[in-house]
């Protein structure tokens, strides 16, 4: 059997008749480029990393300023940072969740520190009540990258209640995903909405009037295929905790691998489902062994930003702190094939080779 790692062309035959009535109504219109398909409270621009730098610009944090994030994530968490001018200072994630870990954010703070960038990743929540906690109690902006939980939310919260604002990308891997790329920033500030909309088209909110800006917009066609998605969102994250609770049941047993957590009472949407191998060594044997079994399984992500090559790339960064968890899991971790489309017999056939693979370990 072969197992693909992402089913984008079954959800589009799934719901063909509403994307292509959207692309459609786009087409009729002639407004290609913040048209009518963006007329909504979140700021649609160019791409998820877009989304980051803009929010960091248009909060005045630049040169000089410090941003507290995680190194075990996507490299562009950190590229956004160094983009708006600002230093990237890493501390570790929480061993359970792989997210942010709150108890190590105190500790890095310096007179120069201005913001926390949390990231849920893999579809799960960071610790938001904490994070903003200790946020207030240093007068720091809290900005989340949302790029990979669309959908979730956690025990006592939701995904932008407690920072200053909120972005993801919308690029065709992530559980909201269009045709090519975009992204977008949500907030519940009016001023910080108004100057990213500047910000993201030239400087400009009239015609023929600018300031210093940038060319960062969502086109209409993606906006309009991703009005067709959402409302199917809920049911195809649904489908996500399906399979990851299916996985989850079937390997519960291996003894070779770690699964993911999901904490009491959070929504996880499973943009990913991972598993560490217990030790770095294995991890790429397995990959191959699951290539070679017709499964497609990735690494996201393989190697933490501070321990690629040119780190940093001449750029202001600063380690706070052992980084050993966030290490571990970069160094470990490979991700299942995990989209809504999935079915019973392609979950079940990834679980044989797994624990096929577990028990060759001894």
């Amino acid at each position: 059997m072969k197992v693909e790692f992402y089913g984008h062309v079954l959800q589009y035959r799934n719901i063909q008749k509403e994307i292509d009535a959207n692309i459609q109504q786009v087409l009729s219109s002639s407004q290609y480029v913040m048209g009518p398909m963006l007329l909504n409270y979140a700021v649609g621009v160019g791409n998820g990393t877009d989304a980051i730098w803009l929010a960091l610009m248009a909060l005045g944090i630049g040169p000089g300023d410090e941003v507290i994030t995680h190194p075990n994530t996507f490299f562009a968490t950190a590229e956004a940072i160094w983009i708006a001018g600002a230093i990237a200072v890493f501390v570790d994630c929480d061993p359970k969740t792989k997210c942010l870990d709150p108890a190590q954010i105190e500790a890095a703070i310096t007179p120069k520190t201005r913001a926390v960038l949390p990231v849920h990743l893999y579809g799960q929540c960071a610790d938001m009540p904490a994070i903003r906690k200790i946020a207030d109690k240093h007068k720091l902006r809290v900005i989340e990258d949302n790029a990979q939980g669309v959908g979730a939310r956690g025990d006592r919260f939701k995904i932008g209640e407690l920072s200053d604002a909120a972005t993801t990308s919308f690029i065709i891997q992530k559980n909201l995903g269009t045709f090519g790329d975009g992204g977008a920033l949500i907030t519940n500030d009016a001023g910080l909405d108004a100057r990213v909309r500047i910000l993201r088209n030239h400087g400009s909110n009239a015609r023929n009037v600018h300031s210093y800006g940038f060319n960062s917009r969502l086109d209409d066609l993606h906006a309009g295929i991703l009005s067709a998605k959402l409302p199917h969102i809920d049911a195809w994250n649904d489908l996500r905790r399906k399979w990851a609770a299916r996985y989850t049941a079937g390997l519960k047993d291996c003894r070779h691998l770690d699964l993911p957590v999901e904490l009491a009472g959070y929504r996880h949407v499973f943009h990913l489902y991972f598993v560490e191998t217990k030790k770095p060594a294995q991890r790429d044997l397995f990959l191959k062994f699951l290539n070679a079994a017709g499964i497609d399984a990735k690494t996201h992500y393989s190697i933490a930003i501070h321990q690629q090559a040119g780190y940093p790339w001449g750029k202001g960064a600063r380690v706070a702190g052992s980084l050993t968890h966030a290490e571990h899991n970069a160094a470990c971790c490979i991700s299942l094939p995990m989209f809504p489309e999935l079915t019973e017999a392609e979950v079940d056939y990834v679980i044989e080779k797994v624990k096929e693979w577990d028990k060759a370990q001894g």
